[in-house]
């Protein structure tokens, strides 16, 4: 296989001007090409509102030997390392594998453990997709909230009610990455999440990939169990608690129970496992007209045949904290985000089609454990928990929503200016400053105000924030060890919850390195649990 790098063509381009503009620069005919594929595509906007696709080629053709030898510095010739799984090991475990929790981080563990012949039991406190999903609009329209079955718990994770991002900054030598993203492919998800240079699914895709996923663990010999919370573990005895009445002997046991498994980390301090407080961080979500994003990143305001912008923005603050954006939503919706009662919570969710008026974003302040007011592992959780609170005080149970004008003048809104909140769940205007502590609230106010010389309109006084962001990643680092395994050896502590993934592709891909562990340690089990 020959590749090729960058091939650039106008942003409105058809497939058939892409294949000639590949024959003609590699000066051979039609019928020399045996075929070709796209494995990068991405957007060059500094000279808006000229825009171009910049794409990375792979391609056979007849004349290989010719291409080579004339485009020697634009053509190489690749053979990309295949992800492949280790062999089994030979231990023998007191019982099949459990994985604690069906986000991305315990599927896809569950997968791997599967394809190897380990029969994996996947233990969920929340619901399947479809009931889940019942549940999350049901909590929108209605503001009564299941605690077990949320935005947060259930199969799929916290990100299946998200965008469904899939860009990740791990470095990857393994196959790791491309791996999960042609699984993704394989159980539904559009094709191009395999070349974009940001890929996503959106949420209304993204439920149909994790079921068929599920469906195909269970056919490979996995067990789902729903509705299943790990409520407390016996070191000694390699066991478990489920739902707090029945024991259940383990073998390997994964814990990818997610961000905000708060009871979960609070068994296991009891159980005396090695955890340690960890920085992360909180903020709000902003929503802008999606027109205004595009005219800044574009250059224009109908973007035509481009898909909604996106943007990415950091800021080092006066007093050395860091502001940036987080988990941006090009026409997308602000949602409650709650998983307890009395505490309120907000995230930010696209469709695949991103056709919503607005774009929304958190824009989030760095904070550590030196402002938890506490050494306690767990200080982390405390603090998520005070601002959520604060949160469902301002709005009396609903998103409290605020003008950037009022925020910056510490004052309740009342009404909406130019842009009208596109939300999943009920909100009011409110005072959403005083939820903060003023160091983080004005540390907001001044990312915000930086960030208006890169995107023009972004501080613009209509701007609608709404609060908390407080779920940005987990509070808590479970430790484990070069092997994957906590201080208990046949626990191993997984995914972005125990601390070691922040977001779908990381969690992913942290979820197969545990699952590699396991393989290489252990023999195909051979009783039932």
């Amino acid at each position: 296989m020959l590749r090729i790098t960058q091939l650039k063509l106008p942003a409105e381009h058809t497939e058939q001007q892409l294949k000639e503009r590949l024959i003609k620069t590699l000066r051979i005919s039609p019928d020399d090409l045996i075929r070709y594929s796209i494995r990068k595509r991405s957007l060059d906007a500094r000279k808006k509102p000229e825009l171009y696709y910049v794409y990375t080629i792979d391609f056979q053709t007849k004349k290989e030997s010719t291409v080579l030898r004339y485009m020697k510095n634009k053509v190489q010739k690749v053979s990309d390392k295949a992800y492949r799984l280790p062999e089994n090991g030979t231990e023998t475990a007191p019982g099949r594998p459990i994985v604690v929790g069906s986000g991305p981080a315990g599927l896809f563990c569950a997968y791997l453990l599967a394809l190897s012949g380990m029969r994996p039991v996947v233990l969920e406190r929340g619901a399947s997709v479809r009931e889940r999903q019942h549940d999350v609009e049901q909590f929108w329209s209605t503001g009564v909230l299941n605690t077990k079955s949320n935005v947060q718990f259930g199969e799929g994770g916290a990100g299946t009610f998200s965008d469904g991002k899939l860009n990740t900054l791990v470095k990857d030598s393994n196959g790791r990455n491309r791996f999960v993203l042609e699984t993704f492919v394989s159980f539904g998800a559009p094709e191009e999440i395999l070349y974009e240079q940001k890929p996503h699914i959106g949420t209304d895709i993204l439920t149909d990939v994790v079921e068929t996923m599920r469906k195909r663990i269970i056919e490979l010999g996995g067990d789902f169990r729903f509705h299943t919370q790990m409520t407390d573990i016996f070191p000694e005895e390699h066991a478990i608690e489920i739902n707090g009445e029945k024991k259940m002997t383990a073998g390997p046991t994964v814990l990818a129970v997610g961000h905000s498994a708060r009871d979960t980390f609070e068994m296991l301090h009891r159980r005396r496992l090695e955890m340690e407080a960890k920085s992360f961080a909180v903020g709000v979500r902003v929503e802008h007209l999606q027109k205004t994003i595009d005219a800044s990143q574009y250059g224009r305001e109908d973007r035509g045949s481009l898909p909604a912008a996106a943007y990415k923005l950091t800021e080092k603050l006066d007093n050395g904290r860091g502001a940036y954006t987080f988990c941006m939503c090009p026409g997308g919706y602000v949602v409650n985000a709650s998983s307890e009662e009395g505490r309120l919570a907000v995230n930010g969710m696209s469709y695949h089609d991103r056709a919503g008026e607005n774009a929304n974003s958190a824009v989030i302040v760095t904070v550590t454990p030196d402002d938890f007011g506490s050494a306690h592992p767990l200080a982390g959780i405390d603090f998520q928990r005070g601002l959520e609170e604060r949160a469902w005080e301002a709005g009396e149970g609903l998103i409290p929503v605020q003008l950037f004008r009022d925020f910056r003048r510490n004052q309740q809104s009342t009404e909406p200016g130019r842009i009208l909140p596109c939300m999943k769940g009920g909100y009011r205007f409110a005072n959403v400053r005083s939820i903060f502590p003023e160091e983080i609230a004005a540390s907001i106010e001044q990312g915000i105000c930086a960030m208006n010389h890169k995107i023009r309109g972004f501080a613009d006084g209509d701007v609608l924030l709404s609060g908390v962001e407080s779920r940005t990643s987990s509070p808590v680092r479970i430790v484990r060890d070069e092997n994957f395994t906590s201080r208990i050896p046949w626990v191993y502590p997984c995914g972005e919850g125990a601390g070691y993934a922040g977001g779908i592709t990381s969690a992913a891909m942290d979820g197969m390195k545990v699952a590699e562990a396991i393989i290489r340690r252990y023999a195909k089990p051979g009783c039932a649990v």
